[in-house]
């Protein structure tokens, strides 16, 4: 089994808490964002990464700030291997 995408999992994170926060289903965020709602289910789930365009979409939903959902994670180049021995690091 492969590893999780640590940016998925915080994404994943920082979305659920915002539309249970906001006090909506899946469903009628799939609806305000023009999502599918298993689309909301996979990003909630860390199953997969949103694009920029989704991002924007679901915050627009949500009235939040896109950055708001944009997780506290950063890359950190590799540091004298051969590429790509990076890695992606919360902060």
């Amino acid at each position: 089994m492969a590893d999780p995408d640590p940016v998925a999992a915080a994404f994943a994170d920082l979305l659920s808490a915002a539309r249970k926060e906001a006090g909506i289903t899946q469903e009628a965020l799939a609806e305000l964002s023009g999502l599918d709602r298993t689309a909301i289910s996979q990003l909630e789930l860390g199953y997969a990464s949103p694009r920029l365009a989704t991002v924007i979409r679901i915050a627009g939903a949500l009235d939040m700030d896109p950055r708001e959902l944009v997780p506290a994670i950063r890359w950190a180049p590799p540091a004298n291997t051969p590429l790509p021995a990076g890695e992606f690091r919360k902060l």
